[in-house]
């Protein structure tokens, strides 16, 4: 695999939608358009917060392009906005929750292609 494209049509076929917003897959292993990142486009709802989790394979970097998020992991909480940018490393267990009044729209990517998730029981 050294080129691939995907339509935007074809992207609407990775989205998994949650209670609390969902999670469109760009490029992964899933996919079969990447070995060795994870790239996915979040959305959080205002009032909503995705689950408390870690992601023991990689590390997460996370775009905030709008909206406002209080961001926690691990004991620590920032606010963020529009434009900050936050790295998550292997295992922290961390949440993020819309403390705005529209959609927060995140573009997230992983350090491995086929990430690996864990819930905080």
């Amino acid at each position: 695999m050294d080129y691939t494209a995907l339509s935007a049509s074809a992207i609407t076929n990775h989205k998994v939608t949650e209670n609390w917003g969902s999670l469109t897959w760009l490029a992964g292993q899933q996919i079969g358009n990447a070995r060795e990142l994870t790239l996915g486009h979040v959305i959080i709802k205002p009032g909503a917060s995705n689950p408390r989790h870690c992601h023991p394979n990689c590390e997460e970097v996370l775009y905030l392009m709008s909206g406002r998020l209080e961001h926690s992991a691990g004991e620590e909480k920032i606010t963020a906005s529009a434009g900050d940018v936050f790295t998550v490393g292997p295992g922290i267990y961390h949440q993020a929750t819309n403390v705005g009044s529209e959609d927060a729209h995140m573009i997230v990517a992983y350090s491995a292609g086929n990430r690996q998730m864990q819930l905080k029981a």
